[in-house]
């Protein structure tokens, strides 16, 4: 079975189809399929995205709501997604705030596609990320990109660290000690001020603070000087380089309002091609499905 838990799923040169695929304007093609989005966090990019995506491809859509479902009842999260499988639901889409929480889904003869869990993985948001310094620089061999803020608590700093390298990137960080993980502190730390001098990206990463369990030491505009993107820091930085944020974006904290939508800012960018990798992804797995060309790939 084809599935999309994490990029340990897909070869590279599968993750370069997909990339592909993501700009092929043939790929509006309709679609009989029908399609789940179970969220259990909230998510307004993603989500919407994925929504969009399936409107685009005209895949029929089921929205589910964990309050209105079973699960209210005690049903286990199995025995809610076999349903979906018994019913004739060709692909689940799922946000989950327990990390792998995939593993407890064995059995299951559905692709899944995950949409984010916990601070696990957020493959398809990589694939935006990716999508977006392919546009800009070509290639992500040679590419500096420095991740930026709170490590601790991000998937998608763990994901596209690990993809990045994959293909030749270079990766650092730079934030808070207390928000890298253990892994992360053997690798190489910059200071904020020698990021922006030496990054082709920027990758800013939302604070957050809702799991922090109130333990925060910073107000927000002491975390914004130390640590944040500033205007001053920002006329440090190459003139070919870009900031992104997976969003939503702390304004004045990670980095200065005015930067959100400064020229070299490509997180609307990063929205837009949101949809466009998300359709790649569904087409991929619900053609696969279509074929009954199953395939073992962990």
């Amino acid at each position: 079975m084809k599935q999309l838990r994490t990029f340990k799923d897909l070869t590279l040169t599968e993750i370069d189809y997909l990339l592909q695929k993501a700009e092929d304007p043939f790929m509006n093609q309709r679609s009989e399929k029908t399609v789940a989005n179970l969220f259990f966090e909230p998510s307004t990019r993603t989500k919407y995205s994925f929504e969009m995506a399936e409107a685009q491809m005209g895949v029929n859509r089921l929205d589910f709501s964990a309050e209105a479902s079973s699960l209210s009842k005690g049903e286990s999260l199995y025995d809610t997604l076999r349903t979906f499988e018994a019913i004739g639901t060709d692909l689940l889409v799922i946000r989950h705030p327990k990390s792998r929480f995939y593993e407890e889904l064995e059995g299951l003869n559905i692709p899944i596609i995950n949409a984010g869990d916990g601070a696990g993985d957020h493959p398809t948001q990589s694939l935006l990320d990716l999508l977006t310094m392919k546009q800009e620089f070509g290639c992500l061999r040679g590419l500096h990109v420095v991740i930026a803020g709170d490590i601790l608590h991000s998937r998608v700093a763990n994901t596209n660290a690990w993809i990045l390298k994959q293909f030749g990137a270079r990766v650092s960080y730079t934030g808070p000690v207390e928000w890298m993980p253990s892994h992360v502190r053997t690798s190489e730390i910059l200071t904020m001020d020698e990021a922006v001098s030496q990054a082709d990206v920027m990758m800013m990463l939302r604070i957050q603070t809702e799991r922090h369990g109130g333990t925060e030491q910073w107000t927000k505009e002491s975390y914004h000087e130390q640590y944040g993107l500033t205007e001053s820091r920002e006329k440090e930085m190459d003139s070919r380089a870009i900031i992104m944020h997976p969003a939503p974006v702390n304004r004045g904290v990670e980095l200065a309002d005015k930067l959100v939508e400064c020229p070299r800012s490509r997180i609307f960018k990063q929205m837009q091609n949101g949809v466009k990798v998300r359709k790649a992804v569904l087409s991929y797995l619900l053609e696969t499905k279509g074929a009954r060309n199953y395939e073992a790939i962990v």
